[in-house]
Order: C-alpha cells, then structure tokens, then sequence
C-alpha cells in the first residue's frame, strides 16, 4: 500500500513544475481508496491554488477522499483567491496531509479544517517540501528576495583571461544548468561592466515563455541603448548619475531607471523587494558578487569549476572586492552539496548565518 511519503512525493514532483511569484511553488493531489483521482499544482499567481485546482477537477469523487499537498492550505482571504480550506470544507475531504507549514503569519489552515472535523497531518517530508518555499519564506518574512550568486571559473578561480575573454569557460551542459536557473528565478543581477563586455541578452534562451528581469548596477549609466540586454522592456538600471539624455535615451527603450544617492548593495534588494521580486540571481562580474558578499545580503551560492587552469595575476576572479585580512573573517558556508555536471564540478551551498 502506498504511504503518505509516496503520495507527497508526487505531489512535489507536481510543485516543481510551477513557477507562480510571488506565491510559493505548491503541488497537490487527491487519493481515494489508494488511488489518485486528480491533481493539479499552483500555475501562476492570481490563477487557482493546487488544491483548488485538483478539488474541482476531482469533482465529486473528492468526497470522502484524502488531499496531499506540499505546503499548509490557506486560510485568508485576498482578492485574487479563496482560501482554500474552504474548497476543501466544501468538497467533503476527510484527511489533509501537507509537507510544511505556510510562514505567512496570515494562514492558518491547520486550525480552520481541525476545526471541522478534517484530520490534518503534517511535517510528511518537509525538508523537501520546504526547500521548495524557500525564496518565499526569505520573501514573506523579511519582505526582501532570496539571493542566489552564481559563477563559472576555472579551476584556479578566473572568471576571465588577462585579455578579458570569458566565453565559455564552462562546457554546454554547465551553460544549460544556468539558463534553468534564470528559468527559476524573478531577476538576475550584473554590473554595467560585464554588460559592455560581453553584451548579453540576460534571458532564459530556449523556449523563452517566461524571462526573468534583468537588473543592471550602472553607477554613471554607461548602459549603450543599443545593446542587446534592452531588446525588451523587461530591464531596470540602478544608477548614481543624474544625467536626464542618458536617462531618456535608456527609457526610451522601456528601460526603468532607479537612480539612488549611493549603490548599497543593501539598497537595491530592499528596493527589489519591495518591487515583488522574490528571488534573484547575482551573475557578475568579481565586483557586484564581492559587494553582496560584504554586505551579507547573499543565501546561497552556485559555483560551477571548469576543469581547467587559466592563471595570470591580472585575470579576473570570480569575487574582487578588498578580500579579509585575517582568515577567521572568511565567509563560512553550510548545507554544500558537490555534483558533476558534463566533466564540470558544480558546488552549491548556503552562506552560513550566525
């Protein structure tokens, strides 16, 4: 007979497929007489939730049924959605078996279906259900995106030749990864230097359903109107310059210029936050990572080592900045987990907090 942990593995499978910002990412489905009757996960925001969704596509069969789903239902109301523990009230489910609970302080689903006599059973794979809700749970309680920064460098840590060449260090599987990663995230971050020197698009490339924004640290908008990061509207350019021709010229393009008194790293993710940005990747170069770093505002970080040497003192690293002194000041990090992916070693963990 299929357990609980079977059943909300499905439904994480489900929740991995949504990519609803600023809601979390939640997969649910229905099971009667050890057998699934629907299921559904959370498409976009202001669409219906997971649970909704594979309430009404059970339809009458959701009577007397069990609902997996990965994260607590909902209880609140707002203006796109009903809660839905009132679906679930209403379609006559007996059990609910969520993954974790919802960090909004709003939700309390738990207690609104216990108290109608629905048997609630909870924590079944949380960790995994968790680490789906993980920009979310950043966004919901600091108000400010997950950060996430991400290198390619080579072996002895360079980012780029001393001639400035840096395309590609990592191989085609490697460059896969990181166009599914921006496919994940709300926007992606680089310095106006790596804009002129590569002259990127920023997008998800295959498919191109959905890009993220792209975000640009551009202390005196030296950003060209003409480059290719600009082909859409979807682009915002924090600045110190005042300078209105370069400001239009860039507007025009449907470019949104944020101009602040001074670049703090921790200035533009609290602005992002309060944009609706819940999640962000830092892609470059050495000096935009290395301020992140410093003024602590990064999660996690995602390093793919190419298996090759490049050396040269003027070559550029993947983290500039002025470095620490003394080695008790390094940035610690935990939870790192080391993969290979196409002859490249990938490294993913979280910066430690203390």
């Amino acid at each position: 007979m299929p357990t609980d942990e079977f059943w909300m593995r499905k439904a994480i499978a489900l929740a991995q497929k949504a990519k609803p910002s600023p809601n979390p990412p939640v997969g649910a489905i229905i099971v009667k007489n050890n057998r699934p009757i629907a299921n559904a996960f959370h498409r976009r925001a202001g669409e219906a939730h997971a649970e909704a969704l594979a309430i009404a596509r059970a339809g009458s069969k959701a009577k007397g049924a069990t609902l997996y789903v990965t994260l607590e239902p909902c209880s609140h109301h707002n203006k796109k959605t009903p809660p839905c523990t009132d679906a679930i009230i209403h379609a006559g489910i007996k059990k609910v078996v969520f993954g974790c609970k919802d960090p909004n302080p709003e939700v309390n689903g738990t207690k609104a279906l216990q108290k109608k006599g629905i048997k609630v059973t909870q924590g079944v794979l949380s960790k995994e259900c968790e680490s789906l809700i993980e920009y979310f749970r950043k966004y919901i309680v600091t108000g400010k995106p997950f950060v996430i920064v991400k290198v390619a460098e080579s072996l002895d840590g360079k980012i780029a030749t001393k001639t400035g060449e840096s395309q590609w260090i990592a191989g085609g599987n490697a460059r896969k990864l990181f166009f599914d990663l921006r496919k994940k995230v709300d926007a992606i971050m680089v310095g106006v230097n790596t804009v002129l020197k590569d002259n990127p698009r920023l997008t998800s490339r295959k498919g191109r359903k959905w890009d993220p924004l792209r975000v640009i640290l551009d202390h005196r908008l030296r950003t060209p109107s003409n480059y290719r990061v600009l082909d859409d509207s979807n682009v915002v350019i924090f600045t110190t310059s005042a300078s209105r021709s370069k400001t239009r010229a860039l507007e025009k393009k449907g470019a949104k210029v944020i101009r602040l008194k001074w670049l703090s790293m921790a200035k533009v993710i609290k602005t992002l936050g309060k944009m609706g940005i819940t999640s962000l990747m830092i892609e470059g170069g050495g000096e935009v990572i290395a301020s992140a770093l410093e003024e602590k505002v990064v999660d996690k970080v995602s390093f793919v080592i190419a298996p090759k040497i490049i050396g040269g003192r003027d070559a550029k690293t993947s983290v500039e900045g002025k470095g620490i002194a003394r080695l008790k000041d390094a940035i610690e990090l935990e939870k790192t987990k080391i993969t290979t992916i196409g002859g490249n070693i990938l490294v993913e963990a979280y910066v430690k907090r203390h």
